[in-house]
């Protein structure tokens, strides 16, 4: 369903993507891991072209999606939901106004419609009694479940979601890893995630990929990804300060 090939990206003088390569199998959940700033958030933005490639390909059902103009873009747009880092909701409108808010922009549906997809998409992901409260009220937890509701709001084929347990209590990380687990399960979805978090992502994942220096050195099952040789990987998994990873930066002590 999904696959970059040969992709390139840079800002100034920083090479992001060099020469990356990544396929994604249809209803999986893929985990893409790596350091803090080594272009997870690049990589993710290209898959529903925020950013396109300076080179490469961005294939999406094998539709070049690099090559596409802003019409026929918003189009692939709409197999797309997509959970931000902080849930992203709008703070001046209520849950249920948030969660109705593509219902409203992308389709034609009437607002009795719209609010039974609601109500039906906050109860799959396990919220009640939220549709009139204000984002404010919520915990982080929530919020970010608010924000899963709003994105699968569409019935999308892809969810991509931005570091979805970061700044999350460990209980409450979770209770996000199960509900991205039961997510996919219950619609089928291909899921696209990108961390930091090691325990999430070998809790959830089917596939894990890590990227380092604007390529992907190692990818497979999650159990492949922990038997790997690759020094940069098992530094990674292992959280540990030394090793080739850290050569790259200098501590500020």
């Amino acid at each position: 369903m999904i696959e970059l090939i040969d992709v390139y990206k840079s800002f100034k003088n920083q090479q992001v993507l060099d020469g990356l390569n990544l396929k994604i199998k249809d209803g999986e959940i893929a985990v893409i891991i790596g350091q803090s700033g080594g272009g997870k958030s690049v990589l993710l933005k290209h898959l529903i072209g925020l950013i396109r490639p300076d080179k490469g390909e961005v294939r999406v059902d094998d539709l070049n999606i690099a090559s596409l103009n802003d019409r026929k873009l918003n189009e692939v747009r709409k197999n797309f939901g997509m959970l931000f880092q902080e849930a992203a909701l709008f703070d001046s409108m209520t849950v249920g106004e948030n969660v109705a808010f593509p219902l409203q922009e992308h389709t034609r549906l009437t607002e009795r419609q719209i609010a039974e997809i609601v109500e039906q998409k906050l109860h799959q992901v396990g919220l009640k009694d939220v549709l009139h409260k204000m984002p404010a009220e919520l915990s982080g937890g929530m919020r970010k479940r608010v924000g899963l509701a709003r994105a699968i709001a569409l019935d999308p084929r892809i969810i991509l979601f931005d570091e979805p347990t970061t700044g999350l209590d460990p209980i409450t990380t979770d209770a996000i890893d199960r509900l991205i687990v039961d997510t996919q399960k219950q619609t089928g979805a291909t899921c696209v995630i990108i961390s930091h978090d090691i325990a999430s992502t070998f809790k959830v994942a089917h596939t894990v990929a890590m990227l380092y220096k604007g390529k992907i050195i190692e990818m497979g099952d999650p159990e492949t990804v922990k038997e790997s040789s690759n020094p940069a990987v098992q530094q990674f998994i292992q959280g540990k300060a030394e090793g080739p990873i850290m050569d790259h930066f200098v501590l500020d002590v």
